[in-house]
């Protein structure tokens, strides 16, 4: 007897190609995305490879394990000053973002003012220009003001950049907040300031708090506006461009090692608490 074709096997044998297809185009990115990530971030694992190195010269092959680098960064006083130079400035300079973002973000969502929406791009202006731009420009500022360069200026220029990683974060999650909350809270009697520490502030911590820790490693590492802005005193950027001028030594590669940990880290819990603050019910 001559087979019967219906119009649903055809359809599962038409489909059976398709989904190959689909299954080779997915393998086919993931390949790519592979690529792209080995590209990126194999020069990250070969500096933390050669930072344990027992070579005083960052090349093949590589020699006996050590961690004698560390113990000489760690008895390196330039290198520990810079260390502590850039703790000062990204701290106070998060600390700048975080007084100027979090009233600019609570002006844009709640007050009503002319050229509003203007001043929201502009806000964000320092975000998207260049930072030899953002130092140059302030570089002239402080000297028409007769400003002395110092770890100081360093700070306002790290603030004025960085403010903008703060104000959206935050204006963002102040958009998604439901005001009917703060308005039950006035309702039962509670002053404007209670309501903002026990009803609004626990509703956009998560988003103050992730954008802070963004704010801190992005200034720790920042080095256009710090080359326009520092003094005499270096931070650790400053300080590694500097010794790179004689050549890549050891002691950078464990430095390199450790500020990458630590900027990771920082990053992941920095996105971790902005996730979950945007799955967070209103």
């Amino acid at each position: 007897m001559a087979s019967v074709v219906t119009p649903a096997s055809t359809g599962s044998a038409a489909a059976i190609p398709r989904r190959r297809r689909r299954d080779k185009a997915t393998i086919a990115l993931g390949a790519f995305a592979g690529i792209v990530l080995l590209f990126l971030y194999l020069p990250v694992v070969v500096l933390i490879i050669f930072s344990f190195n027992d070579n005083t010269v960052t090349t093949l092959p590589l020699r006996d394990f050590t961690l004698g680098w560390y113990e000489k960064m760690f008895a390196n006083r330039d290198m520990l000053a810079a260390i502590g130079n850039s703790f000062y400035v990204a701290s106070l300079a998060t600390v700048l973002t975080l007084l100027i973002g979090v009233p600019a973000a609570f002006a844009l969502d709640r007050a009503q003012f002319p050229c509003k929406a203007v001043f929201r791009r502009i806000v964000v202006l320092p975000l998207t220009l260049p930072g030899i731009i953002t130092g140059i420009s302030m570089l002239n500022l402080f000297r028409m003001l007769g400003f002395n360069l110092s770890l100081n200026t360093v700070i306002l220029g790290h603030g004025t950049a960085l403010m903008a990683i703060v104000l959206t974060q935050v204006y963002a999650r102040l958009q998604r907040f439901d005001r009917r909350i703060e308005e039950a809270s006035d309702d039962l009697g509670a002053r404007p300031w209670q309501t903002f520490l026990h009803v609004t502030l626990p509703n956009i911590r998560s988003a103050i708090i992730g954008s802070a820790l963004l704010a801190f490693t992005l200034s720790f590492d920042e080095i256009p506006v710090t080359f326009f802005l520092t003094g005499r005193e270096n931070t650790l950027p400053m300080y590694i461009y500097s010794t790179l001028r004689r050549g890549i030594t050891p002691e950078i590669n464990a430095i390199g090692s450790i500020i990458v940990v630590a900027s990771l880290g920082l990053i992941l819990l920095s996105v971790r608490l902005l996730r979950e603050d945007g799955r967070k019910p209103n």
